[in-house]
This record gives structure tokens, sequence and C-alpha cells, in this order.
């Protein structure tokens, strides 16, 4: 769910402009709306919880970490898939495969991101940092998942949960079962959605041996399975509401967070799914985008303060 990870040109002292576009085209930057509202989320709780204050450091900083852990997940996951993506119709002209970025340039944009990341941990907090190489894990896992298991939607999940776990200890330095519930919603929801974003592929994955739910059980198991996950996601937003003290405006939010689920739903079918984009990238950006504006509403009500 990011740094600007400079390459420096060949006898140029600055990086180049077309090597920076074409890296961020890569990891897509603009994907970062899916996991950072809800990393906004944590942090603004958590800092209303503590002392009804915002931090605007720690926001800051919490904002760095997260756009630099993404881009470095992006980025490998690019590097590690790239001969998967060369054999697949849809993701033939992704930079790696093309030339547009080498090998060489994803690299090491992707370890500026990964070191931006680690030392935005260092200056947080102590555990913040004890617990940055757990977060990196995962990461580097997911594209490897695609080729042992047929569930690797499940290892994207879980990268994904950590985002808002690891905003709420940026903030208190202390671990919080608020953020675990929170974190589970994320990690659940994003999940589901992969479900969705992998029925796709599911041609190509089984022509080249990669694995998923949707290649392994049919596109409807995967449409049914997403479901699933997305009634999970609201009941686990609902706990954390709940355990949080949330006021009207959070719950608002909720309700409409489930009418864009229903409304997400009923754009796929099992043998139509031509409006796929608009149900996994404007619903998805939708729903964390207004859930996020719903809680920031809330706190503000509830006394939260600058």
């Amino acid at each position: 769910m990011s740094a600007a990870e400079g390459v420096l040109g060949e006898g140029s002292a600055r990086p180049e402009p077309g090597k920076i576009k074409a890296f961020l085209r890569l990891v897509l930057i603009e994907h970062s709306v899916f996991a950072l509202p809800f990393a906004y989320i944590a942090s603004l709780t958590a800092m209303f919880l503590a002392d009804g204050t915002v931090h605007w450091r720690e926001l800051l900083l919490v904002t760095v970490a997260m756009v630099g852990l993404r881009t470095f997940a992006m980025a490998a996951n690019r590097i590690i898939d790239r001969e998967i993506d060369a054999r697949n119709p849809r993701t033939a002209s992704r930079e790696l495969v093309t030339g547009a970025v080498s090998v060489r340039t994803a690299w090491t944009g992707a370890l500026i991101a990964l070191v931006l990341f680690l030392g935005v941990c260092a200056l947080l907090n102590p555990l913040c940092l004890a617990l940055a190489p757990l977060a990196v894990v995962p990461m580097v896992v997911y594209p490897y998942g695609k080729r042992f298991t047929d569930f690797p939607h499940a290892i994207l999940g879980l990268a994904q949960a950590i985002a808002p776990i690891g905003a709420w200890l940026a903030v208190t330095g202390a671990w919080s079962w608020e953020a675990v519930v929170l974190g589970l919603a994320v990690g659940v929801w994003i999940g589901g959605f992969d479900l969705i974003f992998g029925c796709q592929d599911v041609a190509a994955d089984r022509a080249g041996g990669v694995r998923s739910v949707p290649a392994r059980f049919g596109i409807a198991a995967a449409l049914y399975g997403a479901r699933g996950a997305h009634v999970v996601t609201v009941a686990l937003l609902a706990v954390f509401g709940a355990m949080t003290g949330a006021g009207l405006w959070y719950w608002f939010g909720l309700l409409v967070t489930v009418g864009a689920f229903v409304y997400e739903h009923a754009l796929l079918r099992p043998h139509d799914l031509s409006k796929l984009n608009r149900a996994f990238f404007t619903v998805n950006g939708f729903i964390g985008v207004a859930l996020f504006v719903c809680t920031l509403l809330d706190l503000a009500v509830r006394g939260l303060h600058v």
C-alpha cells in the first residue's frame, strides 16, 4: 500500500528525471492510497488516546516510513517477478520487462527506500527499530509465495497488516491490541481484494505454473472468498471502533465502507470481469480515504487538537 529514489546517471552528479519517473511508475507510487489512510487512522487514534494532541513530527515520520517500506516492497516484488511478468500479456509491458528500468536501477531504488525506512524507524523509538526487520521479511516473502502456496494473498495481507500496527507503535512505543485489530482488518481487506485482482490472470497463471486461489479453485471461489474477507474486515473495524470508543462519525464511515463493499462486489461476476478495474482501484481507494476522513472528523469532534 514513496521516498524519491534517485539513481545516478552515468557521468552525471544528478539523478536523471526519466529514470526517477520510470522507477515511480514501476512501484506504482499512487497505490500508497490503499495503506496510508489506515496508518493515519492508527497514528491519530493513538495520539488522541494518549494526550488528545496531533504530533506532527511522528505523523511525518510515519508517512515517510510507510512510503519507504512500500516502495522497497514493490520494487523487490517487480524484480523477483520479472520473468513471470514477461510471460503474462497483462504485465509484459512493465518497466523491468521492457527495459525502461534496469534491474540495477530497481535494486538501487529499493535499497535507498529500505535504508530510508530503517533510518526513520531509528528516529521514532527503539521498539520500532527493533521490529523493523520483522516488517521487511513478509515484503520479500510475498512475491515468492505464488511459487509455493495457493494462498499468496494471505502473505500479502500479513505484510499490509503491519502498516497500522507499526504506525501505532511509532506514536506510543508500546504494543497495542487495538492496533492489532486494525492491522488484521487492513490485512484481511487487502488480501480480499487481491483475490479479486488475481482473477484476471487465471489463464496466464495456470499456463505458467503461478499459484493463487483463482488459479487453483477458480474465479467464482475467489470472488466468494473476497466477499467473506470483506465481511470479516467490517467486523474487525467494528471491534476496533468499540475498543477505541469511536463516535458517530466513525460509525458513519463504517456504514459508508459497507456500502462501498456491496457496490464493489455487485460489479463482479465469475463470467464478467469487465468492471474489475473499477472494483479494485476506484472502490478500494475510496474506502481507505472515506474511512480516514470520517475517523478524522470523529476524533476532531471528540477533542483531538493540533
